[in-house]
């Protein structure tokens, strides 16, 4: 009989363990599971996501994280519409929805319903072989673009909280997969990935998307439709000075002032890029690309001129850049730079408008 009591404990103490630990893996705690759902949200492994976020929500059906996730994981996997009810449980009037709602909640929803408009209208447009058709479709890729670039903008900006998010840098990039899958080598996407690469610290990636960007149009005669509007090309003649990119922000620059010769923010970039190309020059011995020094700074002064006049002429909103063009002919005051006399030049802009786009182009140094 003790034999056989001890083959009985022997069990009942050999299996207590086991059954403890198996109770440890099948109810691990929320924090434990919500931790490795965001995990696999980073490493794009959705539908996997997806499952430990179910198992959260199974537990605390009003979990908003664990909501969250989900709507994330549904609409990355193209369950727009499991996304939508997901992402519409977080916000009022629903009446589990948490106090104050998830900021990421609005721009979700405001993205989806966005996208899946301009999407379904692009489904009708596939087909197409009529050249107004083809170019409606082109429009419409443009607006989603936009829409998306629109949103990654908003998480981008310091002014809003969503960019001190921890899923912040991932949804920027989520964005800007969706926007360029949309329409491959967009501009506009393509600027925004620069300046998201050249947040993380990746200036090498962030010039490759600049060049993608600069090449899709960079030909293009001056009233092409396919050209981006003005405000988009002077988003990267600014990237393009933070890369010392100085070359192709110039000729960029060019090909603004040849469509518009009284854009104000245009003269004040060029004469800041002349600044700065002054600068390195009077550092590296008195010359870049031929150039002195001297001849940069007139160039710059000039330009900054120019700015002011029209700034004031205009009654311009923007008073930083006067503040900034005001402070920089200040230093080359300083520097004895003086502007050109005003009968200088003033037939060579008449000239310029005359040319075509692509031949300035070809002579800017």
């Amino acid at each position: 009989m003790g034999r056989t009591r001890t083959k009985k404990k022997i069990p009942s103490k050999a299996t207590d363990p086991p059954i403890q630990h198996a109770q440890s893996i099948a109810k691990p705690s929320v924090e434990s599971l919500l931790e490795k759902a965001q995990e696999l949200v980073v490493e794009c492994d959705y539908e996997l996501a997806l499952r430990f976020a179910q198992r959260i929500l199974d537990e605390q059906p009003a979990n908003a994280e664990a909501k969250e996730i989900a709507g994330i994981s549904f609409l990355e996997t193209g369950e727009l519409q499991s996304a939508r009810e997901v992402f519409q449980s977080l916000l009022p009037p629903s009446p589990n929805a948490p106090s104050p709602p998830p900021p990421a909640a609005h721009l979700y929803l405001a993205q989806l319903t966005a996208v899946e408009i301009m999407l379904g209208q692009l489904k009708g447009k596939e087909r197409a072989n009529d050249e107004s058709e083809k170019n409606d479709e082109s429009e419409l890729k443009s607006s989603i673009v936009r829409a998306l670039v629109g949103q990654v903008e908003i998480w981008m900006d310091p002014s809003y909280d969503l960019c001190f998010e921890p899923d912040a840098e991932k949804n920027c990039e989520d964005l800007l997969n969706l926007a360029l899958q949309t329409d491959p080598n967009n501009p506009e996407a393509l600027q925004t990935l620069a300046s998201v690469r050249m947040s993380q610290q990746r200036p090498e990636d962030a010039k490759a998307c600049l060049e993608l960007a600069w090449t899709a149009w960079k030909d293009l005669d001056l009233d092409d439709p396919r050209l981006p509007p003005i405000p988009t090309r002077l988003s990267l003649v600014k990237l393009f000075i933070e890369l010392s990119l100085h070359t192709p922000a110039l000729l960029v620059l060019q090909g603004i002032m040849a469509a518009d010769d009284q854009e104000v923010e245009a003269w004040y970039l060029e004469g800041w890029c002349f600044f700065i190309m002054s600068e390195q020059a009077h550092e590296n011995g008195g010359k870049l690309d031929d150039l002195t020094w001297q001849e940069l700074a007139k160039d710059s002064r000039d330009c900054l001129e120019t700015c002011k006049v029209l700034h004031t002429n205009q009654d311009h909103p923007d008073k930083p850049i006067l503040d900034h063009v005001q402070e920089l002919i200040a230093k080359l005051d300083a520097l004895g730079v003086d502007p050109s006399p005003l009968d200088e030049g003033e037939g060579d802009w008449e000239d310029d408008d005359e040319s075509e786009g692509e031949d300035s182009d070809v002579d800017m140094k």
